[in-house]
């Protein structure tokens, strides 16, 4: 058994947590530079939990410059165990309505601008993303919404994209027709990624806010429109959270699909060919099997 810390990656729409016990903001330093801001951590119905705003508070990380590496880095350093990331999302489904949240299971990665791994030269390493978010923590996530009231749909394709410009028609429709994402969005990637590295449990809760420029009846995506549905999605995420401490507990058994001994045999460097700097960086992300 192991205690439960609750790490939340709040996107747009969501920067904060309502009724957390003796919150208080932490500043964490990490080896891969600053995190996107400092860490409120607290408890929420006995259960410890951690926010991080991805984009900073007053938004001042774009997609593409949110230090990911540093974000997921922090988090496994004050003790996350479940990382739950909510983020805006645009829509290619017509079922998939704006407002709706939508439990992603899969990911198409068109980013290009960021670190998308904590191994590289000197300490290499190969981990699996064939199922990228945690089953369990997702089912967990799908029931929570529901409890909640929100109309959300369990699986997904998310198509992420670089941004931070808005996708042209023909992409939209090339990733809606050819590609069969269900929804896109900029920032999931690579943190999906890194967290299966850092051996963490992630789910993603995507929340729709348009249709992208896809639908015929909707034109291309309207900023206004966005920020409207922004202020209602993030009322639903505050109330999809304070659900999950009661759901989790404050204690579980090793996830039953692996997710946190993801790296038992993906390290491939020979332990004497490994470079100590880059293992001293690894210290939080991959101790376990350092």
């Amino acid at each position: 058994m192991r205690n439960v810390k609750i790490g939340i990656i709040g996107g747009s729409g969501l920067y904060d947590i309502d009724g957390l016990e003796s919150p208080t903001w932490v500043t964490q330093d990490t080896p891969w530079g600053a995190p996107s801001d400092q860490i409120l951590t607290g408890r929420l119905q006995g259960v410890d939990m951690a926010f991080l705003p991805r984009h900073g508070r007053g938004h001042v990380h774009s997609p593409t410059t949110v230090p990911y590496r540093a974000n997921i880095d922090a988090l496994k350093r004050l003790g996350v165990t479940d990382v739950i990331s909510v983020s805006a999302c645009g829509s290619f489904r017509e079922h998939m309505a704006p407002g709706d949240f939508v439990i992603v299971d899969q990911f198409i990665d068109r980013t290009f601008a960021r670190e998308k791994s904590f191994f590289g030269t000197g300490c290499v390493a190969h981990v699996s993303v064939a199922h990228p978010t945690c089953a369990r923590l997702s089912d967990l996530c799908f029931q929570a919404a529901r409890d909640a009231g929100i109309t959300v749909h369990k699986g997904g394709t998310y198509l992420a994209m670089e941004g931070p410009q808005f996708s042209t028609i023909a992409e939209s429709k090339m990733f809606r027709d050819s590609w069969g994402a269900d929804v896109i969005g900029m920032t999931n990637m690579p943190e999906a990624k890194l967290a299966r590295e850092a051996e963490l449990d992630y789910a993603s809760v995507a929340m729709i806010t348009d249709y992208d420029s896809w639908h015929p009846d909707h034109g291309a995506v309207d900023i206004n429109q966005i920020l409207a549905t922004l202020q209602g999605n993030g009322t639903k995420a505050r109330d999809l959270v304070a659900r999950l401490p009661a759901l989790l507990g404050a204690t579980r058994d090793d996830c039953p699909h692996y997710c946190d001994k993801a790296l038992e045999y993906a390290i491939i460097t020979a332990p004497d060919k490994r470079d100590p700097d880059v293992v001293a960086k690894l210290d939080a992300v991959a101790g376990r099997v350092l």
